[in-house]
């Protein structure tokens, strides 16, 4: 398709642009959050995305899976709902055999919606099929198509009611994206740009194969070793009483960061520099990407919260050092 990596990534970067633009013409402001998601979808990552009700979540993950040519399924789910709801079931046809009628898991992207409104039991068949692009039904395996990616919802204010993902399973998710209300500007042209007759459709830019090529372009992309050393130090440090810790993890945290952390802030940093023009990683593009793959996998202990200390905070003071 291209003569040479260099110039992939060079196509890239204008496949990137172009992305915006036509999401632009649908969603207003949200830069950062457009951008993590694209970062996760091109480096094969899952994303929890956290806000308020009506922040345009849902179409967002539309837009998205509209301009890259995706097919994209909805999942609202609720205190009542089955692993069978999802991932799909057998039934007994007419001729008496049994056969699989798929789930809207089968689907390049999903929108898991309030993902902490249904049971662990119902959690684990989606985040099963994050992790092994597989559901497995009676026995038999069915293969997921690529790309896929699931982005999850969360509200934060709302507890009542609800089955928090266990860190094990939060570990599965690649970014964890906060959403802002929107500055007084940008609400404006919401409100303008939704309360008339005119409805702007976003074009399709990538299709499947485009998408492939570029998560495996991202992949390829080289990393020196301080970049290397840095990530896995940044990881390390939130990690209480460990070799290397900080201070900050030993006196605030009960938990830190994996190994699948450092895995993420590496190829995050990788698809954070090829979508701006570059061909490798420095430090820089793993400080950009840093907040969204630690902050879920970092769990504050009592002291943090009577002191006040945030998730955010903690992240800060390790990025400075």
């Amino acid at each position: 398709m291209y003569k040479n990596d260099v110039e992939a990534v060079d196509a890239f970067v204008e496949k990137y642009k172009s992305l915006r633009t036509e999401i632009a013409k649908v969603i207003v402001g949200q830069d950062r959050v457009i951008e993590d998601v694209l970062i996760a979808i091109f480096s094969k990552g899952h994303g929890l995305l956290v806000g308020v009700p009506g922040l345009a979540k849902t179409l967002l993950v539309n837009t998205i899976s509209k301009v890259l040519g995706l097919s994209y399924k909805r999942i609202q789910f609720t205190p009542d709902l089955m692993p069978s709801d999802i991932v799909g079931t057998e039934i007994l046809d007419e001729s008496r055999h049994f056969r699989f009628i798929k789930g809207p898991v089968f689907a390049n992207i999903i929108l898991a919606d309030e993902i902490n409104r249904t049971p662990p039991k119902t959690q684990a068949a989606l985040l099963e099929a994050m992790q092994e692009k597989t559901v497995t039904v009676a026995g038999q395996k069915y293969l997921l198509d690529e790309p896929f990616f699931v982005l999850a919802t969360q509200n934060p204010i709302e507890q009542e009611g609800t089955y928090p993902l266990p860190e094990a399973q939060l570990d599965r998710f690649m970014f964890n994206i906060w959403l802002d209300y929107p500055s007084f500007d940008e609400e404006i042209k919401v409100v303008k740009s939704t309360t008339t007759e005119y409805l702007p459709e976003p074009g399709i830019i990538l299709n499947a194969e485009e998408i492939l090529f570029f998560q495996n372009l991202v992949r390829k992309i080289p990393v020196a070793d301080n970049v290397y050393e840095y990530a896995v130090k940044l990881a390390s440090r939130t990690r209480p009483h460990n070799n290397g810790s900080h201070q900050w993890a030993d006196n605030y945290l009960t938990w830190g960061a994996g190994p699948r952390a450092s895995q993420y802030l590496i190829i995050g940093a990788k698809c954070h520099a090829a979508i701006h023009g570059k061909y490798s990683p420095d430090i820089e593009d793993i400080k950009a990407i840093a907040a969204t793959v630690l902050r879920h996998r970092i769990i504050l202990n009592y002291k943090a919260e009577a002191e006040g200390i945030r998730v955010g905070d903690i992240i800060n003071k390790l990025l400075i050092q």
